[in-house]
């Protein structure tokens, strides 16, 4: 079963609180997303850092329920 786009958002809201996300459904089919994350979270982390934190908030779901996620990441603009 495909994963909904408010789940994803949830769970990444409840590892980074302050982030801004927007999440698009890349095929209409559930399985596709495209995320973009700002989050004070990521300052000083490296691209690769920031997209394991995310990879670590979604709990082992990416792969297996979440198919596919392009991720955008970064810190807020000072």
């Amino acid at each position: 079963m495909p994963m909904a786009a408010e789940d994803i958002e949830t769970m990444i809201k409840a590892a980074f609180p302050d982030a801004r996300v927007t999440i698009q459904d890349l095929r209409g089919d559930g399985d596709h997303y495209a995320a973009h994350i700002v989050s004070s979270a990521f300052k000083g982390k490296s691209r690769v850092q920031q997209h394991q934190m995310v990879y670590k908030a979604l709990q082992g779901r990416m792969g297996g329920v979440l198919h596919a996620l392009a991720l955008q990441t970064s810190a807020p603009a000072d």
